[in-house]
């Protein structure tokens, strides 16, 4: 069977050999892993993740639009945070975004391995459960922006000024800007990576496996269906451009000495898993998926207990109100996650109860963070359930910037 060309970029290190011997394959075939994500088929790219560059711009564009209604004193419309859910009305400020065909509800909760109940995975509640929750963030943020703008404050909904910057709180101390973007980024984007497009249930469903290894095309593109669900794990990742979202926390995770690798680790298994697909090698094409579960799950992990440390070190300040953007970014890793896969058990690290435990927990003084005398005796713990969970301690991932 004659094998696609695989076209690289020469601005990182050499191209690596790679050999490999699979019951589906040819034995001791050979074929090159470039360096960077770059594949074409007849001078043509065969990658396409736009569909995920759009949903990761359009929760962009919702968390400045929470942002700058803090910053302007202006009104956080919750029926335009809804529309922009559920890209509805044209609530974006591009036609690129407005006509996409995308939306980021219907991805939300949505994967194949946890919400498929063929699959016996997840539920139909707990996906309505979890758009619900999202929901309710954008309602509280319209309601902390309501004019005129109250000062935030135990059981009061409002703005918070931190230093030169302002943030809205609803009345139990979250930060729901943050909630929606770091919730998101596990109950949408994680989920759809490592429960949905790299699920060998989703991979090789119906005639993938056939389809790739024959290199039937989809009609009108240049890819193997199989080739463009790993395009479209990998852009939910890194589709947005300039280091955003998971790109950006696996990049601070990554500059810590204790967590060093996770960087090329992800990136390096995305481009090898790729290549295998290409080379009809999917042993190797599996072994990345481990490899990139189990890193991808780390980055919530540490960030979590990272957040919960610095929220932590400075409840002792201004009342513990400068602590609540740590804190409501801790909350949103946390949520994160009940999305991750640990690899060979189709379950994630922490069951959803698990989460859900440990959330309740964390907001549950009388006025939610603003209990600070309750809350600061809390921290330590969560933090060392989750960082004994994964293996490393509190104080490495307290660490990193």
């Amino acid at each position: 069977m004659k094998h696609s060309k695989l076209f690289f970029s020469a601005l990182t290190i050499a191209t690596l050999a790679f050999t490999s011997c699979d019951d589906n394959d040819d034995a001791g075939l050979n074929y090159e892993i470039p360096t960077d994500y770059t594949f074409e088929r007849n001078s043509t790219t065969t990658v396409d993740y736009s569909g995920q560059s759009s949903r990761l711009l359009m929760l962009a564009e919702m968390g400045t639009y929470i942002g700058n209604a803090a910053k302007n004193g202006t009104v956080a419309s919750a029926t335009v945070l809804s529309n922009m859910y559920s890209k509805t009305n044209n609530p974006f400020s591009t036609s690129d975004l407005n006509t996409s065909g995308k939306q980021l509800k219907d991805k939300t909760a949505a994967s194949k391995d946890y919400f498929s109940l063929s699959l016996g995975g997840g539920s139909t509640v707990e996906k309505a459960t979890v758009q619900a929750f999202f929901e309710t963030q954008l309602t509280n943020a319209a309601t902390a922006s309501a004019l005129p703008q109250a000062n935030a404050s135990a059981g009061v909904a409002g703005v918070y000024v931190d230093g030169t910057s302002k943030r809205l709180f609803a009345a139990n101390g979250l930060e729901p800007q943050q909630i929606l973007l770091k919730g998101m980024m596990g109950a949408c984007f994680l989920d759809q990576v490592v429960n949905n497009y790299l699920s060998t249930n989703k991979l090789d469903e119906s005639t993938n496996v056939e389809n790739n290894t024959n290199k039937v095309l989809e009609s009108g593109k240049s890819y193997t269906t199989m080739e463009h669900l790993w395009d479209e794990a990998y852009g939910y990742i890194y589709g947005a451009g300039g280091g955003k979202y998971w790109d950006s926390y696996i990049t601070q995770v990554n500059a810590d000495a204790d967590f060093n690798t996770v960087t090329a680790d992800i990136k390096n298994a995305f481009i090898k898993g790729r290549a295998a697909i290409v080379a009809n090698d999917y042993t190797t094409r599996n072994a990345q998926i481990n490899i990139i579960k189990e890193k991808l799950a780390i980055v919530p992990a540490v960030r979590a207990v990272f957040y919960l440390q610095e929220g932590k070190a400075k409840l002792t300040t201004d009342n513990g109100a400068k602590a609540f953007h740590a804190l409501s970014e801790a909350y949103g890793f946390i949520m994160c996650l009940r999305y991750t896969n640990k690899p060979g058990t189709n379950a994630p690290y922490f069951t959803k109860a698990e989460v859900d435990t440990i959330l309740s927990t964390l907001t549950a003084g009388t006025n939610g963070l603003w209990d600070v005398d309750y809350l600061n005796t809390k921290l330590d713990v969560l933090s060392t359930q989750i960082a004994t969970k994964f293996g490393f301690t509190v104080a490495q991932a307290a660490t990193v910037n």
